[in-house]
């Protein structure tokens, strides 16, 4: 079976992309790479959950002005020297069939990224639940105590290469980015609306029923546009030809 036909009969399911049909781009443009890096400032800013829930909670302070720029001067030195993912002066993955290395820095970021996905989103639906079954709202104890066991259980899981865009081979690529964007999708879009019924609903069952309802639904639905790849870098790429992942 081609290529072109595998993917005739996978679009009536899900469209798809053609590797074939990718422009293929040997280097990355300045603005490009610089459109890049706040999405790794904002990935390693958050790594340290006590920091990250008194932002949300009371605001900016000088705790957080000393991190933000450890955190600027690391991601701006990685990202100078091409070691950020979409920060390289060329794309690393241009055949999607080849059984490439994937890069240490590549692991590392992208396991970094899957902690906060992973950990804030279920450790504010817990935080919910609870305050629904036992009438009190105790998210930070419920940080404080799931945070780094959340964290580095999937830290542990990307060092031995289990997940989406951390394996050891790149060859995956062309589906496993398709997780990691849909994914990304429905966190990026769920909890800024979570913060705003946070702050605007008032406490008690009705409220906290509503926050994760509200929550639940929201990640569903951007997980089921992200699976029918209505998103944004959420098309499985059939491989086969060059292409440029992003």
């Amino acid at each position: 079976m081609t290529i072109e036909s595998a993917a005739r009969s996978t679009e009536v399911a899900i469209p798809v992309e053609l590797a074939s049909d990718r422009k293929i781009r040997y280097r990355n443009k300045l603005h490009y790479r610089l459109s890049h890096w706040p999405i790794w400032i904002f990935v390693f800013f958050i790594i340290p959950h006590p920091i990250t829930f008194d932002l949300f909670e009371s605001g900016f302070d000088s705790r957080m002005a000393i991190w933000l720029a450890v955190v600027l001067v690391g991601t701006g030195i990685a990202g100078l020297r091409g070691r950020l993912p979409g920060c390289e002066p060329r794309p690393y993955i241009i055949r999607f069939t080849e059984d490439r290395p994937n890069p240490l820095y590549r692991r590392v970021c992208y396991t970094f990224a899957w902690s906060a996905v992973v950990s804030f989103g279920l450790l504010n639906s817990a935080g919910l639940m609870t305050a629904i079954v036992t009438g009190e709202w105790n998210q930070r104890q419920i940080y404080d105590a799931g945070y780094y066991p959340l964290a580095i259980a999937v830290w542990v899981l990307g060092a031995a290469g289990r997940l989406p865009r951390v394996k050891p081979s790149t060859k995956g690529e062309g589906h496993e980015r398709r997780y990691f964007y849909g994914s990304v999708w429905a966190m990026c879009i769920a909890q800024p609306i979570l913060l705003f019924l946070w702050k605007v609903l008032p406490y008690g069952l009705a409220g906290d029923v509503l926050k994760l309802a509200v929550f639940v639904a929201v990640l569903a639905y951007v997980g089921w546009l992200s699976y029918r790849g209505k998103l944004p870098r959420t098309r499985p790429i059939v491989p086969g030809e060059l292409a440029v992942s992003d």
